[in-house]
């Protein structure tokens, strides 16, 4: 029996790269996806003249709307005509990383903040027709109508991401009306990612069923309202035994203040304000408990004396690969390289090898 196979690639779309899929039928005997290809000239990733580009499977799972033995296939994106990354595989680069600090250890647990919109791109849970709702306020993990919209969008994502076997550890709904929260980890870089970038992919293909578009502009409502952000939390194996691996990751990040700003998102400026629990984007600070910070440390961190520490810096609409990979470098580069374990020394059995047991004979 043919089964569908969901190919799911990052598009080269600008300021904001988007998500891209189409469907191939496979056989039955048919185990592993194979490599396939698209139209790059309708995707920004090609020339009329040159179009085709590669699409090169990294990550499957089940696919929990179509269900059965149907999957959804990550891929990146190659150029057809040499088998090499495409300029806007950033994935790549991501894997480049996590192999040279492997050793290291750093983990991830990322919130991915979205906004729920109408087609005509009001927010969904302002009033229709135009106004505003009451201040922000009661909105935020709140219950109610009134105060919560698009529940029924979260509910089916959340098992969604659940029975394709995604990292998701849970949901909330967030300081605006039709503002909403997901967090994925805790997973190594390209792990958190790839998981991130499927939980997207559903939660946009679960929302075109109820005519709701998701938005992950970092600032889709001008005025008093919180933007949405993907606050990334990291840690390395150092920072997990000492708080001075923490605060020593914190300033590490700080001196990469422009680097990681200029690759946190389109629009981060108006996100990065000093106001609605931000740091303004063009200062670095950090500091215990504190959202707005650049770097938060949790209280029990400082308490504990070890852990990690939150970049509440990234856009909603950031690459997950860029980030982690940013992340990787900067924290990575100033620490120590891990020693390699020695190997277990072998157990004495008290007995005496057979050839020196042999020479001590002839001596005798």
């Amino acid at each position: 029996m043919p089964y569908q196979a969901e190919y799911i690639w990052i598009d080269g779309a600008e300021p904001t790269p988007m998500l891209r899929s189409k469907t191939k039928v496979l056989a039955d005997n048919v185990t592993t996806p194979p490599m396939w290809g698209f139209d790059g000239s309708s995707t920004e990733q090609a020339t009329g003249d040159k179009s085709d580009c590669g699409l090169k499977p990294v990550f499957t799972c089940p696919d929990p709307i179509r269900g059965g033995k149907n999957i959804l296939v990550l891929c990146e994106v190659i150029m057809a005509q040499t088998g090499e990354p495409h300029p806007t595989n950033t994935r790549a680069a991501c894997v480049a990383a996590a192999e040279k600090y492997k050793s290291h250890e750093m983990i991830y647990g990322i919130e991915q903040e979205y906004t729920m919109m109408r087609i005509d791109g009001t927010p969904f849970g302002f009033p229709a027709g135009g106004g505003l709702p009451a201040p922000q306020g009661p909105y935020y993990c709140g219950v109610g109508a009134g105060r919560v919209v698009g529940r029924e969008i979260i509910e089916e994502h959340t098992q969604a991401c659940i029975d394709a076997g995604l990292l998701i550890e849970g949901t909330n709904a967030e300081v605006m009306p039709g503002q909403w929260e997901f967090q994925i980890g805790p997973a190594q870089s390209l792990e958190a990612s790839d998981h991130l970038i499927m939980a997207r992919w559903l939660l946009h293909r679960i929302a075109e069923d109820y005519d709701v578009v998701i938005s992950l502009a970092a600032k889709p409502q001008k005025g008093d309202w919180n933007g949405a952000g993907c606050h990334t939390n990291f840690s390395t194996a150092a920072m997990r035994k000492s708080y001075a691996a923490v605060e020593k990751a914190c300033q590490a990040i700080g001196k990469k203040l422009d680097l990681h700003v200029k690759n946190y998102g389109h629009g981060i400026e108006e996100r990065l304000t000093g106001k609605h629990e931000t740091a303004p984007w063009n200062k670095f600070s950090y500091g215990v408990s504190n959202r707005g910070a650049s770097v938060r440390i949790p209280w029990q961190v400082a308490r504990d004396r070890k852990g990690y520490a939150e970049d509440r810096r990234p856009n909603a609409n950031c690459d997950p690969y860029v980030v982690t990979q940013l992340l990787l470098d900067a924290v990575c580069a100033n620490e120590k390289t891990p020693a390699k374990s020695k190997p277990a020394a072998k157990k004495s059995t008290g007995k005496k090898s057979t050839k020196k047991a042999k020479k001590k004979s002839k001596k005798k």
